[in-house]
């Protein structure tokens, strides 16, 4: 009688949680179902055309298709700010041009969304948080127990700056998922763009930098690049410590690079094998890589997020002179002078 009082909670448990999967097992194969007969459905009403053509226009399988569905690395311009002067369509041009174009247009609708979002779950806080609040407070608590399990307490004070890139740049990475973003000219998925991945790369070097040198004071922290003082410890030890010192300072002008060009290379290709296996293969495979690339964006913008929070941390790290070591005392040495003292 016991066994069975035992083993009833456990057999209540279990059945709950093949209760609890199957329930959500339904919606998945809803969603599934519904973007594939989406997808079937936009083949039959609006078929591919040339990129440059008219609906209707032959279009030959299958380089025509995959054409359709890509968009080249330069962004489409919404709005010209100097027209007098304006860029070559299509073109890979590399300077300065004022104008507002899809990518950024894109971007600020991103920001205006998770601003509204947070002021609406922050608006009315109470002790006993409701679904949205506690949503938004569970998201923040996990970003801020990643930083610190990965910076140390020092890290806590950089957790806004973190979770700020963070949500930042996923709902980037997600947006260029969602139709029409990618679709039409006037919005494009922010980080497929190279000159907003540069500027995020830009506005977090120049974060680190300055808490570096907030942490350290400027003589201190450019101390750790320009070892003038180890020339105390002679002219051999002193230029194998600028050597050093001037490579460490060349690696901090290649972190805005590695972290722009990795997530604009990483988005932007997932974007290309996106298209081009939605224009190869109908409906079920693409459903399963959106899937796939939902995930290497999340973890893309994890990546940028915590490279950034890591580049922080070193930087306020104080830099302190190595004391030359202290030679070792043997037994022998220690017998000796033993001796010597009696």
């Amino acid at each position: 009688m016991a066994s069975e009082d035992r083993t009833a909670p456990a057999a209540d448990a279990a059945q709950a949680g093949r209760g609890a999967r199957s329930r959500l097992r339904h919606p998945l194969l809803l969603l599934v179902a519904a973007v594939v007969a989406l997808d079937v459905l936009a083949f039959l009403v609006v078929p591919p055309f040339p990129k440059h053509g008219q609906p209707g226009d032959a279009c030959p399988f299958p380089v025509c298709f995959i054409d359709g569905n890509l968009e080249l690395p330069p962004p489409h311009v919404v709005w010209d700010l100097d027209p007098a002067n304006p860029l070559p369509s299509g073109s890979l041009v590399i300077g300065f041009h004022p104008s507002i174009t899809n990518s950024l247009l894109t971007m600020w609708i991103v920001m205006a969304a998770v601003l509204l979002v947070a002021y609406l779950a922050t608006r009315r806080l109470r002790a006993v948080p409701g679904g949205f609040q506690n949503l938004f407070e569970w998201a923040y608590e996990s970003l801020s127990n990643w930083a610190v399990s990965n910076g140390g307490q020092a890290a806590a004070r950089h957790v806004p700056i973190f979770a700020a890139f963070f949500i930042l740049i996923l709902f980037g990475n997600w947006s260029g998922l969602v139709p029409p973003i990618g679709k039409v000219e006037l919005l494009r998925a922010p980080t497929s763009d190279l000159n907003v991945t540069i500027g995020l790369a830009l506005a977090a070097f120049a974060y680190f930098e300055t808490q570096g040198v907030r942490a350290n004071g400027l003589g201190g922290y450019l101390g750790k690049f320009f070892p003038l003082r180890e020339f105390r410890h002679g002219v051999g030890a002193g230029l194998l410590a600028l050597f050093v010192g001037l490579i460490e300072l060349m690696l901090e002008f290649v972190k805005p690079i590695t972290l722009s060009m990795r997530l604009f290379g990483n988005i932007y290709g997932g974007e290309v094998a996106l298209g081009v296996i939605t224009a190869l293969a109908l409906a079920v495979l693409p459903v399963a890589l959106l899937a796939l690339e939902a995930m290497l964006n999340f973890v893309q913008a994890l990546i940028f997020s915590t490279l950034t929070l890591m580049f922080t941390m070193v930087a306020i790290q104080a830099h302190q002179e190595e004391e030359p070591p202290h030679p070792a005392v043997t037994p022998i040495d220690q017998l000796a002078a033993a001796t010597a003292a009696h």
